[in-house]
């Protein structure tokens, strides 16, 4: 009887099962999670960006000796 069992599941086989099982169990806690998205916000995408008046560009045309408007 004992025969019989070691010839359908050698120990050699066993073994490498658990390994396998343990080294895929542990490559799929090291994979990252998906990242999810945020919504788009169409009316702050479409707005102009440029602002003529601001302080940047003030900034900006004064430091690097443009006239002055």
């Amino acid at each position: 009887m004992q025969d019989d069992f070691e010839r359908k599941l050698p120990r050699r086989d066993l073994l490498r099962f658990a390994i396998a099982g343990a080294g895929t169990a542990l490559i799929g806690s090291q994979l990252p999670e998906p990242a999810s998205a945020r919504s788009v916000d169409l009316k702050s995408k479409r707005r102009a960006r440029y602002q003529p008046d601001s302080v940047e560009v003030r900034n900006f045309y004064r430091v690097n000796s443009y006239p002055t408007r």
